[in-house]
């Protein structure tokens, strides 16, 4: 991705000679040499890719209007894109502004209530807005970085309900979408009430407006979150159902398929399902990125090749690199595809091990069902649960058991009966299927509840940096991709990365954008906190980086009427300076100042002591601190001093305007 670095003018020119140089010698240099140049080849393609796909959200946000944050209160006109409901419980509206003649369309998000609007429809707003938030914590989830991606200029909340606003006639394609979901969604609710129905609007939809957040965090502490979001396994179970379905019908037509091969048609009308099934999911970043898979697997079916191979996944990977590049560093990519690469190398080996075929037996086919369901879970998981640690912090100790009882049901009945439902719907004739998935999503849910209430169901763990993860990814694709005991290596890289994970240093302090400083307590077993009134949402998204569950203590500080110190576990006295009447007496006590005051430049320089004040808090954010064994601090920040992205800059002007992350020219 593009970086405001002296360095970021000479990467696409760098890339561009790589990616020149790495094709010509594919095309004409020794066959010792190919795969080293494709790979090069590649690797510049994707830099370019990254490159100019920031460059171009750069100049559409440049012309998106300046938002006034100045006034307390901002008029917002446009049309209703989404109601979706925040972690907390609250609805959050998705507000599209269209396209203008110089302008390009682009979204606000708000807390609020929809009042009788429903998605597509026109509305007005008035809200207070801020731009998107930077991470919380270095290392943490960048809101900013996928607001900027997603056009998203602004987000806030509502002052009053939404209203009707002047009639839209931009965009009629997206909000007719839009209203055609959520009236699926209301037409699910009203045959499936409760939340059986809930669930199923989630599955069938995307409109995850409705689900019950117990039953949310109950399905991600049993491993099944993955249901939730609409991504392989839902596009691949949809896609495939049709698949199987066509194909069937096509090899019952006698004489036809004996001259044809029925996977044609079939794949055809796959592909067709697996469109419908994009548009009216709401066509999110994961299922695009699993279309995108799908269609990959039903072209290899269409050019007569093997749908599971390493090939088709590289085919997917490129498209998905070249079309959205910034999706390399979420979660849902690189667990989508760990997934899919696991299972593609462990059906290497199977073949390759493969017993002869066994006399009749009645029940070889449903042990091989079940045992290759039980395998399927056990690998796709195993895979994940390095990625979802890292980037969630936590992992489903009963996992695999909760997809081994849960899977079969939601693959041989709830989406079965999903896909029937969807093209029944329109004819008026989806009672019966609905019924049939709602039985299936109360039998779900029930099991997941039972599994999340297991004794140690949920078990955080704590961070590590992005190199680590780096190195473990690195260690992953060889083990997939070698043969033989190449696979070795690969295994030993993870094995290492997971090493230094486990036995890394842990920071001694945090200090939150606004000044809240968490310290490990006398026995360094748990954290106390400065202030548990300022922060909050920054102090949890740090506790379970560590790996806490725990609510910390007030942290022990001695105070005078200049502000308050404390100590950390290493012996460095740390000061929360609150009058600049004590800067002097802090420079000379204290190994680190925090204060939310702007301390005079020539102030700092003279101070023996490290400063945090207010102006670094605003320009790089809160900042990790790690005491080493020669009591020196290392301090990390959420923003680099030196580094500028383009999705954290943002230009205010003197009448307090400000224009969306990007705008950098």
């Amino acid at each position: 991705m593009a970086l405001a670095t002296p360095l970021s003018a000479g990467v696409p020119v760098l890339a561009g000679v790589i990616l020149v140089v790495g094709l010509a010698a594919v095309w004409r240099g020794p066959d010792r040499f190919r795969r080293l140049a494709l790979l090069a080849a590649v690797f510049a393609a994707g830099l370019l890719a990254g490159q100019m796909r920031t460059e171009a959200r750069i100049a559409g946000a440049a012309a998106i209007p300046a938002i006034d944050t100045r006034n307390d209160v901002v008029p917002l006109t446009g049309w209703l894109g989404a109601i979706e409901r925040s972690g907390s419980g609250r609805q959050r509206l998705m507000i599209r502004v269209p396209a203008e003649a110089e302008t390009p369309g682009y979204s606000v998000r708000v807390l609020g209530d929809p009042g009788e609007l429903r998605p597509g429809d026109p509305v007005s707003v008035e809200a207070v807005l801020s731009p998107p938030r930077p991470a919380a914590m270095p290392g943490g989830y960048d809101f900013a970085f996928h607001a900027f991606f997603a056009r998203i200029a602004a987000t806030g909340y509502a002052v009053a309900p939404a209203q009707p606003g002047p009639q839209v006639e931009a965009d009629r394609a997206r909000r007719w979408i839009a209203q055609l979901r959520w009236r699926m969604a209301e037409h699910i609710a009203r045959r499936l009430p409760g939340r059986s129905g809930a669930l199923a609007a989630a599955l069938l939809t995307g409109d995850r407006s409705r689900l019950d957040p117990a039953d949310v965090d109950a399905l991600r502490n049993a491993g099944l979150g993955h249901m939730l979001a609409i991504s392989g396994m839902h596009m691949g179970l949809f896609a495939g159902g049709v698949f199987f379905a066509v194909r069937m019908m096509a090899a019952g037509l006698g004489g036809w398929s004996r001259r044809h091969d029925p996977a044609i048609p079939a794949a055809l009308a796959a592909l067709i399902a697996a469109g419908l099934y994009l548009a009216v999911s709401g066509g999110a970043i994961p299922t695009q990125r699993a279309f995108i898979m799908t269609v990959s697997a039903l072209g290899a079916v269409l050019a007569r090749r093997r749908v599971l191979s390493f090939h088709t996944l590289a085919i997917a990977m490129t498209a998905v690199l070249l079309l959205t590049p910034e999706a390399v560093v979420t979660p849902g990519f690189q667990m989508s595809f760990a997934a899919v690469a696991a299972l593609i190398a462990a059906a290497q080996v199977w073949q390759a091990k493969r017993p002869p075929p066994a006399p009749l037996d009645p029940g070889r086919g449903l042990r091989q069902f079940f045992g290759g369901l039980g395998m399927t879970s056990l690998v796709a998981g195993v895979a994940t649960s390095g990625f979802a640690a890292f980037h969630f912090h936590r992992i489903a100790a009963w996992g695999l058991i909760g997809n081994l009882i849960v899977m079969p049901v939601f693959t041989l009945l709830v989406m079965p009966a999903g896909v029937l439902a969807l093209f029944l719907m329109p004819l008026g004739l989806d009672g019966v299927p609905l019924a049939l998935m709602g039985l299936g999503l109360d039998l779900v849910l029930t099991l997941a509840h039972m599994v999340a209430d297991w004794p140690g169901a949920e078990r955080t763990i704590p961070s590590a940096p992005g190199w680590v993860l780096a190195l473990y990814g690195c260690g992953f694709a060889i083990a997939c991709a070698a043969r033989g005991l190449w696979r070795v290596p690969g295994i030993g890289v993870m094995l290492v990365a997971m090493a230094i994970w486990a036995t890394g240093p842990r920071p001694d302090l945090f200090v939150t954008r606004d000044g809240v400083v968490l310290a490990q307590d006398e026995d360094a077993e748990g954290w106390a906190v400065s202030d548990r009134r300022r922060g909050r949402f920054p102090v949890r998204v740090f506790l379970e980086a560590e790996g806490e569950n725990e609510r910390p203590d007030r942290l022990a500080l001695a105070c005078d009427g200049t502000g308050c110190a404390g100590q950390t576990a290493g012996g460095t006295v740390f000061s929360l300076l609150e009058s600049l009447d004590g800067l002097a007496e802090d420079c000379r006590l204290a190994g680190l100042i925090v204060t939310r005051l702007n301390i005079p430049e020539h102030r700092i320089r003279s101070c023996a002591a490290r400063v945090i004040d207010g102006g670094v808090l605003a320009r790089q954010g809160g900042a990790l601190i790690r005491e080493t064994a020669s009591g020196e601090l290392v301090i990390r920040h959420v923003l680099p001093r030196d580094i500028r992205s383009p999705w954290h800059t943002r230009r205010t002007t003197e009448s307090g305007h400000f224009r969306s992350p990007g705008h950098i020219r």
